[in-house]
């Protein structure tokens, strides 16, 4: 069944830009993709590093804009980094990135290029009523390879059971693995522009093209 999601009124109300794009799919998860990772270093990897140069990494357009909702929803995005500068910073120090499978590896690759955050869930594991809203008071989820995560004014996305994921740092109850068979990725945009509509785009290529993704739904809200 198709996923519903909303944006919380009051996100809207703070940051009226902010948009989500939205994919699901069927796939078979692998452990990794060696074109994508070819495509990725010799490609994206010099964009990456010539961005950085042309603008300094808090000044990348869609990084810029993110920092900004953040600040508007009470959170420093110099201690909370947007997940799509952590990945590009790691870029630019030389220290490359993590392996994880084909579906998380495609997922960086669509952040990196596009300078947003961007999640991938196991749509199996969450509900089909979804909404993208400010952290409430106190709230904390167990992150993927961390302790309980902060997510208290993050932009985070919930369902019936409490926050599943953020534009920072996603929770362990609905991450890929390889017995993952139907996937929901989301790029969270706060920019004012068109590059969400791009992003789009090259995003449904690249999860078709590298993580074999399957019977594609494509939305933005």
């Amino acid at each position: 069944m198709t996923k519903h999601l909303q944006i919380d009124r009051v996100m809207k109300a703070l940051w009226p830009a902010a948009r989500v794009g939205c994919f699901q799919y069927k796939v078979q998860v692998g452990k990794k993709n060696e074109e994508m990772w070819k495509y990725l270093k010799k490609d994206i990897f010099k964009k990456v590093k010539d961005d950085i140069f042309d603008y300094g990494i808090n000044e990348i357009p869609n990084i810029k804009a993110s920092r900004q909702a953040y600040k508007a929803f009470g959170k420093d995005p110099s201690r909370y980094r947007v997940s799509s500068e952590a990945l590009i910073r790691r870029i630019g120090q030389g220290k490359g990135l993590y392996e994880v499978n084909t579906v998380v590896d495609t997922n960086n690759l669509i952040s990196i290029q596009s300078g947003f955050s961007v999640g991938s869930y196991d749509a199996g594991r969450i509900s089909d009523e979804l909404t993208f809203r400010i952290g409430r008071k106190g709230e904390t989820y167990k992150g993927i390879g961390k302790d309980e995560v902060n997510i208290e004014g993050l932009p985070v996305l919930a369902d019936e059971s409490g926050a599943v994921g953020s534009s920072t740092s996603d929770s362990e109850r609905a991450m890929i693995t390889e017995q993952t068979v139907e996937v929901l990725t989301l790029i969270y945009s706060f920019s004012d522009n068109q590059d969400l509509e791009k992003a789009m785009d090259y995003g449904k290529e690249y999860l078709e093209k590298y993580a074999g993704a399957q019977d594609i739904q494509c939305w933005i809200i």
